[in-house]
Protein backbone atom coordinates (compact mmCIF):
# COMPACT_ATOMS: atom_id res chain seq x y z
CA UNK A 1 0.00 0.00 0.00
CA UNK A 2 1.35 3.45 -0.83
CA UNK A 3 0.59 6.83 0.60
CA UNK A 4 1.09 10.24 -0.91
CA UNK A 5 2.43 12.76 1.57
CA UNK A 6 0.00 15.51 2.40
CA UNK A 7 1.03 19.12 1.73
CA UNK A 8 2.57 20.88 4.73
CA UNK A 9 0.24 22.87 6.89
CA UNK A 10 0.87 26.49 7.91
CA UNK A 11 2.41 27.20 11.30
CA UNK A 12 -0.32 27.56 13.97
CA UNK A 13 -0.13 29.19 17.35
CA UNK A 14 -1.17 27.25 20.44
CA UNK A 15 -4.87 27.99 20.94
CA UNK A 16 -6.53 29.15 24.18
CA UNK A 17 -8.50 25.89 24.19
CA UNK A 18 -5.28 23.86 24.26
CA UNK A 19 -3.98 25.94 27.16
CA UNK A 20 -7.31 25.46 28.93
CA UNK A 21 -6.96 21.72 28.39
CA UNK A 22 -3.47 21.75 29.90
CA UNK A 23 -4.85 23.16 33.16
CA UNK A 24 -6.48 19.79 33.85
CA UNK A 25 -2.98 18.37 34.05
CA UNK A 26 -1.80 21.00 36.52
CA UNK A 27 -4.29 19.30 38.81
CA UNK A 28 -2.86 15.91 37.83
CA UNK A 29 0.69 16.89 38.76
CA UNK A 30 -0.52 18.08 42.15
CA UNK A 31 -2.35 14.78 42.66
CA UNK A 32 0.70 12.74 41.68
CA UNK A 33 2.89 14.69 44.10
CA UNK A 34 0.36 14.14 46.88
CA UNK A 35 0.18 10.43 46.03
CA UNK A 36 3.95 10.05 46.36
CA UNK A 37 4.12 12.17 49.52
CA UNK A 38 1.51 9.99 51.21
CA UNK A 39 3.24 6.75 50.13
CA UNK A 40 6.98 7.32 50.53
CA UNK A 41 7.99 3.71 49.95
CA UNK A 42 9.37 1.84 46.94
CA UNK A 43 5.91 0.44 46.31
CA UNK A 44 4.43 3.91 46.58
CA UNK A 45 6.99 5.14 44.04
CA UNK A 46 6.01 2.29 41.72
CA UNK A 47 2.31 3.14 42.05
CA UNK A 48 3.03 6.80 41.34
CA UNK A 49 5.11 5.86 38.29
CA UNK A 50 2.29 3.74 36.85
CA UNK A 51 -0.23 6.54 37.37
CA UNK A 52 2.19 9.05 35.86
CA UNK A 53 2.58 6.98 32.70
CA UNK A 54 -1.19 6.73 32.35
CA UNK A 55 -1.85 10.41 33.02
CA UNK A 56 0.92 11.89 30.90
CA UNK A 57 0.22 9.34 28.18
CA UNK A 58 -3.30 10.73 27.79
CA UNK A 59 -1.93 14.28 27.55
CA UNK A 60 0.70 13.33 24.97
CA UNK A 61 -1.72 11.20 22.96
CA UNK A 62 -4.48 13.79 22.74
CA UNK A 63 -2.04 16.68 22.16
CA UNK A 64 -0.57 14.80 19.21
CA UNK A 65 -4.06 14.22 17.87
CA UNK A 66 -5.04 17.86 18.21
CA UNK A 67 -1.88 18.84 16.33
CA UNK A 68 -2.45 16.29 13.56
CA UNK A 69 -6.18 16.96 13.18
CA UNK A 70 -5.83 20.78 13.38
CA UNK A 71 -7.32 22.41 16.46
CA UNK A 72 -9.19 24.88 14.27
CA UNK A 73 -11.57 22.13 13.13
CA UNK A 74 -14.83 21.78 15.04
CA UNK A 75 -14.38 18.01 15.48
CA UNK A 76 -10.99 18.58 17.12
CA UNK A 77 -12.34 21.22 19.48
CA UNK A 78 -15.21 19.00 20.61
CA UNK A 79 -12.79 16.11 21.11
CA UNK A 80 -10.58 18.28 23.36
CA UNK A 81 -13.55 19.44 25.44
CA UNK A 82 -14.84 15.89 25.95
CA UNK A 83 -11.37 14.59 26.81
CA UNK A 84 -10.83 17.46 29.23
CA UNK A 85 -13.99 16.54 31.13
CA UNK A 86 -13.05 12.86 31.26
CA UNK A 87 -9.51 13.77 32.31
CA UNK A 88 -10.80 15.80 35.22
CA UNK A 89 -12.62 12.74 36.60
CA UNK A 90 -9.58 10.54 35.99
CA UNK A 91 -7.19 12.90 37.75
CA UNK A 92 -9.55 13.36 40.68
CA UNK A 93 -9.35 9.61 41.31
CA UNK A 94 -5.52 9.47 41.46
CA UNK A 95 -5.20 9.44 45.30
CA UNK A 96 -7.62 6.52 45.60
CA UNK A 97 -6.65 4.62 42.45
CA UNK A 98 -4.90 1.90 44.46
CA UNK A 99 -7.59 1.88 47.13
CA UNK A 100 -11.31 2.13 46.49
CA UNK A 101 -11.38 4.32 43.37
CA UNK A 102 -9.72 2.04 40.82
CA UNK A 103 -12.69 1.99 38.46
CA UNK A 104 -13.13 5.75 38.82
CA UNK A 105 -9.60 6.07 37.43
CA UNK A 106 -9.64 3.38 34.74
CA UNK A 107 -13.01 4.10 33.14
CA UNK A 108 -12.20 7.73 32.22
CA UNK A 109 -8.68 6.70 31.19
CA UNK A 110 -9.89 4.13 28.68
CA UNK A 111 -12.71 6.40 27.55
CA UNK A 112 -10.19 9.13 26.73
CA UNK A 113 -7.89 6.82 24.78
CA UNK A 114 -10.58 4.96 22.85
CA UNK A 115 -12.75 8.00 22.13
CA UNK A 116 -9.88 10.22 21.00
CA UNK A 117 -8.34 7.44 18.93
CA UNK A 118 -11.63 6.61 17.24
CA UNK A 119 -12.26 10.28 16.38
CA UNK A 120 -8.84 10.62 14.75
CA UNK A 121 -9.06 7.27 12.96
CA UNK A 122 -12.29 8.46 11.32
CA UNK A 123 -11.78 12.23 10.98
CA UNK A 124 -8.10 12.31 10.05
CA UNK A 125 -7.25 13.98 6.76
CA UNK A 126 -5.44 11.54 4.56
CA UNK A 127 -5.11 7.77 4.59
CA UNK A 128 -1.68 7.85 6.24
CA UNK A 129 -3.02 9.70 9.29
CA UNK A 130 -6.06 7.43 9.61
CA UNK A 131 -3.81 4.39 9.30
CA UNK A 132 -1.54 5.70 12.05
CA UNK A 133 -4.39 5.99 14.51
CA UNK A 134 -5.89 2.65 13.55
CA UNK A 135 -2.53 1.21 14.59
CA UNK A 136 -2.70 3.19 17.81
CA UNK A 137 -6.11 1.73 18.60
CA UNK A 138 -4.65 -1.77 18.27
CA UNK A 139 -2.06 -0.94 20.95
CA UNK A 140 -4.74 0.55 23.19
CA UNK A 141 -6.87 -2.57 22.75
CA UNK A 142 -3.89 -4.67 23.86
CA UNK A 143 -3.46 -2.79 27.15
CA UNK A 144 -7.14 -2.15 27.95
CA UNK A 145 -7.88 -5.66 29.36
CA UNK A 146 -4.94 -5.31 31.76
CA UNK A 147 -6.24 -1.98 33.05
CA UNK A 148 -9.72 -3.50 33.51
CA UNK A 149 -8.47 -6.64 35.29
CA UNK A 150 -6.25 -4.53 37.53
CA UNK A 151 -9.23 -2.43 38.57
CA UNK A 152 -11.13 -5.59 39.49
CA UNK A 153 -8.52 -7.24 41.72
CA UNK A 154 -7.18 -6.25 45.12
CA UNK A 155 -4.72 -3.41 45.63
CA UNK A 156 -1.82 -5.85 46.02
CA UNK A 157 -1.86 -7.50 42.58
CA UNK A 158 -3.32 -4.35 40.99
CA UNK A 159 0.11 -2.77 40.76
CA UNK A 160 1.41 -5.62 38.60
CA UNK A 161 -1.58 -5.67 36.25
CA UNK A 162 -1.45 -1.92 35.81
CA UNK A 163 2.33 -1.90 35.47
CA UNK A 164 2.02 -4.34 32.55
CA UNK A 165 -0.67 -2.16 30.96
CA UNK A 166 1.40 1.00 31.46
CA UNK A 167 4.44 -0.74 29.93
CA UNK A 168 2.45 -1.57 26.80
CA UNK A 169 1.18 2.00 26.52
CA UNK A 170 4.64 3.44 27.10
CA UNK A 171 6.27 1.10 24.58
CA UNK A 172 3.67 2.01 21.98
CA UNK A 173 4.32 5.71 22.50
CA UNK A 174 8.11 5.34 22.43
CA UNK A 175 8.06 3.25 19.24
CA UNK A 176 5.28 5.24 17.49
CA UNK A 177 2.81 2.29 17.67
CA UNK A 178 4.35 -0.02 15.04
CA UNK A 179 2.60 -3.06 13.62
CA UNK A 180 3.87 -5.79 11.26
CA UNK A 181 3.72 -4.71 7.64
CA UNK A 182 4.49 -1.44 5.94
CA UNK A 183 6.51 1.08 7.92
CA UNK A 184 4.83 4.46 8.27
CA UNK A 185 7.38 7.29 8.22
CA UNK A 186 7.02 10.76 9.65
CA UNK A 187 7.39 12.32 6.20
CA UNK A 188 4.00 10.85 5.25
CA UNK A 189 2.20 12.90 7.91
CA UNK A 190 1.43 16.60 7.64
CA UNK A 191 2.67 17.46 11.11
CA UNK A 192 3.18 20.93 12.61
CA UNK A 193 6.33 20.12 14.61
CA UNK A 194 6.76 23.70 15.83
CA UNK A 195 3.24 23.67 17.24
CA UNK A 196 3.86 20.48 19.20
CA UNK A 197 7.20 21.81 20.45
CA UNK A 198 5.37 24.86 21.73
CA UNK A 199 2.88 22.59 23.49
CA UNK A 200 5.76 20.81 25.22
CA UNK A 201 7.42 24.09 26.15
CA UNK A 202 4.25 25.47 27.71
CA UNK A 203 3.57 22.18 29.49
CA UNK A 204 7.06 22.33 31.00
CA UNK A 205 6.30 25.82 32.33
CA UNK A 206 3.11 24.41 33.85
CA UNK A 207 5.10 21.65 35.56
CA UNK A 208 7.55 24.15 37.03
CA UNK A 209 4.65 26.35 38.08
CA UNK A 210 3.02 23.49 39.94
CA UNK A 211 6.28 22.86 41.80
CA UNK A 212 6.32 26.55 42.80
CA UNK A 213 2.75 26.15 44.07
CA UNK A 214 3.81 23.10 46.08
CA UNK A 215 6.60 25.12 47.72
CA UNK A 216 4.18 27.93 48.49
CA UNK A 217 1.64 25.54 49.95
CA UNK A 218 4.31 23.94 52.16
CA UNK A 219 5.44 27.39 53.29
CA UNK A 220 1.89 28.36 54.24
CA UNK A 221 1.71 25.31 56.51
CA UNK A 222 5.20 25.71 58.02
CA UNK A 223 6.13 28.00 60.93
CA UNK A 224 7.11 31.52 59.89
CA UNK A 225 10.72 31.34 61.02
CA UNK A 226 14.14 31.85 59.47
CA UNK A 227 14.88 28.18 58.58
CA UNK A 228 11.52 27.70 56.81
CA UNK A 229 11.87 30.97 54.91
CA UNK A 230 15.42 30.08 53.84
CA UNK A 231 14.36 26.59 52.76
CA UNK A 232 11.53 28.03 50.65
CA UNK A 233 13.87 30.60 49.11
CA UNK A 234 16.35 27.83 48.34
CA UNK A 235 13.69 25.73 46.61
CA UNK A 236 12.68 28.76 44.57
CA UNK A 237 16.30 29.33 43.49
CA UNK A 238 16.55 25.67 42.43
CA UNK A 239 13.41 25.98 40.30
CA UNK A 240 14.66 29.17 38.66
CA UNK A 241 17.91 27.36 37.81
CA UNK A 242 16.00 24.45 36.25
CA UNK A 243 13.96 26.96 34.27
CA UNK A 244 17.13 28.71 33.06
CA UNK A 245 18.75 25.36 32.16
CA UNK A 246 16.25 25.09 29.29
CA UNK A 247 14.82 28.55 28.71
CA UNK A 248 18.24 30.18 28.85
CA UNK A 249 18.65 29.60 25.13
CA UNK A 250 17.94 25.86 25.08
CA UNK A 251 14.56 26.24 23.43
CA UNK A 252 16.18 28.19 20.56
CA UNK A 253 18.69 25.39 20.08
CA UNK A 254 15.95 22.75 19.91
CA UNK A 255 13.71 24.83 17.64
CA UNK A 256 16.56 25.34 15.18
CA UNK A 257 17.47 21.67 15.31
CA UNK A 258 13.93 20.52 14.60
CA UNK A 259 13.52 23.10 11.81
CA UNK A 260 16.61 21.69 10.13
CA UNK A 261 15.74 18.05 10.73
CA UNK A 262 14.85 15.72 7.88
CA UNK A 263 12.31 14.04 10.18
CA UNK A 264 10.78 16.61 12.57
CA UNK A 265 8.15 14.11 13.70
CA UNK A 266 10.92 11.93 15.13
CA UNK A 267 12.48 14.89 16.94
CA UNK A 268 9.17 15.85 18.55
CA UNK A 269 8.50 12.21 19.46
CA UNK A 270 11.84 12.11 21.28
CA UNK A 271 10.78 15.24 23.15
CA UNK A 272 7.51 13.63 24.21
CA UNK A 273 9.31 10.46 25.25
CA UNK A 274 11.74 12.43 27.43
CA UNK A 275 8.87 14.38 28.99
CA UNK A 276 7.75 11.27 30.91
CA UNK A 277 11.00 11.32 32.86
CA UNK A 278 11.02 15.11 33.17
CA UNK A 279 7.59 14.91 34.79
CA UNK A 280 8.78 12.18 37.15
CA UNK A 281 11.83 14.28 38.05
CA UNK A 282 9.75 17.35 38.89
CA UNK A 283 7.26 15.33 40.95
CA UNK A 284 10.18 13.94 42.96
CA UNK A 285 11.64 17.43 43.44
CA UNK A 286 8.24 18.80 44.50
CA UNK A 287 7.87 16.15 47.19
CA UNK A 288 11.46 16.60 48.39
CA UNK A 289 10.95 20.36 48.54
CA UNK A 290 7.82 19.96 50.61
CA UNK A 291 9.66 17.73 53.08
CA UNK A 292 12.61 20.14 53.32
CA UNK A 293 10.38 23.16 53.92
CA UNK A 294 8.34 21.34 56.56
CA UNK A 295 11.43 20.24 58.55
CA UNK A 296 14.40 22.42 57.48
CA UNK A 297 16.49 21.74 60.61
CA UNK A 298 15.62 18.05 60.94
CA UNK A 299 17.82 15.08 60.19
CA UNK A 300 18.88 14.14 56.69
CA UNK A 301 17.73 10.86 55.15
CA UNK A 302 18.28 8.75 52.08
CA UNK A 303 14.67 9.40 51.03
CA UNK A 304 15.04 13.17 51.17
CA UNK A 305 18.40 13.09 49.37
CA UNK A 306 16.99 10.85 46.65
CA UNK A 307 14.06 13.21 46.06
CA UNK A 308 15.95 16.52 46.28
CA UNK A 309 18.99 15.48 44.25
CA UNK A 310 17.68 12.50 42.31
CA UNK A 311 14.87 14.55 40.77
CA UNK A 312 17.11 17.24 39.23
CA UNK A 313 19.72 14.60 38.30
CA UNK A 314 17.08 12.63 36.40
CA UNK A 315 15.87 15.82 34.75
CA UNK A 316 19.37 16.76 33.55
CA UNK A 317 20.24 13.23 32.44
CA UNK A 318 17.01 13.00 30.45
CA UNK A 319 17.48 16.36 28.77
CA UNK A 320 21.10 15.41 28.04
CA UNK A 321 19.76 12.47 26.04
CA UNK A 322 17.22 14.70 24.27
CA UNK A 323 19.76 17.40 23.38
CA UNK A 324 22.29 14.79 22.28
CA UNK A 325 19.89 12.99 19.95
CA UNK A 326 18.17 16.13 18.67
CA UNK A 327 20.62 19.04 18.76
CA UNK A 328 23.95 17.23 18.97
CA UNK A 329 25.25 19.60 21.65
CA UNK A 330 24.86 20.88 25.22
CA UNK A 331 24.47 17.31 26.43
CA UNK A 332 27.86 16.68 28.02
CA UNK A 333 27.40 19.61 30.39
CA UNK A 334 24.05 18.22 31.48
CA UNK A 335 25.45 14.74 32.00
CA UNK A 336 28.35 16.07 34.10
CA UNK A 337 25.92 18.08 36.24
CA UNK A 338 23.68 15.04 36.72
CA UNK A 339 26.73 13.09 37.93
CA UNK A 340 27.71 15.86 40.34
CA UNK A 341 24.15 15.91 41.71
CA UNK A 342 24.26 12.14 42.26
CA UNK A 343 27.50 12.48 44.25
CA UNK A 344 26.13 15.46 46.20
CA UNK A 345 23.01 13.44 46.99
CA UNK A 346 25.12 10.77 48.66
CA UNK A 347 26.77 13.43 50.84
CA UNK A 348 23.39 15.03 51.60
CA UNK A 349 22.15 11.91 53.38
CA UNK A 350 23.94 13.15 56.50
CA UNK A 351 23.10 16.85 56.08
CA UNK A 352 20.10 18.66 57.55
CA UNK A 353 17.48 19.52 54.91
CA UNK A 354 18.35 23.23 54.84
CA UNK A 355 22.01 22.45 54.12
CA UNK A 356 20.94 20.00 51.42
CA UNK A 357 18.86 22.69 49.72
CA UNK A 358 21.86 25.07 49.85
CA UNK A 359 24.12 22.42 48.30
CA UNK A 360 21.52 21.77 45.60
CA UNK A 361 21.41 25.48 44.79
CA UNK A 362 25.19 25.69 44.40
CA UNK A 363 25.23 22.84 41.86
CA UNK A 364 22.22 24.10 39.93
CA UNK A 365 23.44 27.71 39.80
CA UNK A 366 26.71 26.53 38.28
CA UNK A 367 24.79 24.29 35.89
CA UNK A 368 22.54 27.11 34.71
CA UNK A 369 25.52 29.40 34.00
CA UNK A 370 27.37 26.70 32.07
CA UNK A 371 24.31 25.71 30.02
CA UNK A 372 23.36 29.28 29.11
CA UNK A 373 26.87 29.73 27.68
CA UNK A 374 26.68 26.39 25.87
CA UNK A 375 23.35 27.33 24.31
CA UNK A 376 24.76 30.66 23.12
CA UNK A 377 27.69 28.89 21.45
CA UNK A 378 25.36 26.48 19.69
CA UNK A 379 23.02 29.23 18.56
CA UNK A 380 25.92 31.35 17.26
CA UNK A 381 27.59 28.48 15.39
CA UNK A 382 26.97 28.44 11.60
CA UNK A 383 24.24 25.91 10.92
CA UNK A 384 22.60 24.00 13.71
CA UNK A 385 24.50 20.97 14.89
CA UNK A 386 21.33 19.12 14.89
CA UNK A 387 19.91 18.34 11.55
CA UNK A 388 19.33 14.67 12.30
Amino acid sequence: MSSVPEPPRPRREVSPLELFYDLVFVFAVSQLSHQLLEHLTWRGAGETAVLLVAVFGTWAYTSYEATLLDVQRAVTRWMIVVVMGLGLFMNAAIPGAFDDRARAFVIPLLAVLLFAGAVTAVAGRGEALREHFRRTLVWIAASAPLWIVGASVGSGPRLWWWAAAALIDLTGTWLAHPLPGRTLTGSELAFDAEHMLERLRLFFIILLGETVLTAGRAMSEAPVDVPSVLATAGVFVALVCLWAAYFGGGEDVITSAVAGSADPVRSVRLGVNSAYLVLAALVALAVGSELAIAHPTGHGSATLALLLFGGPALYLATTAWFFGTTAGGAWKERLVSATVLAVAGVAAVRLPPLASVALLDVVLLATAVVLIRAHRRLTASPGPAAAV
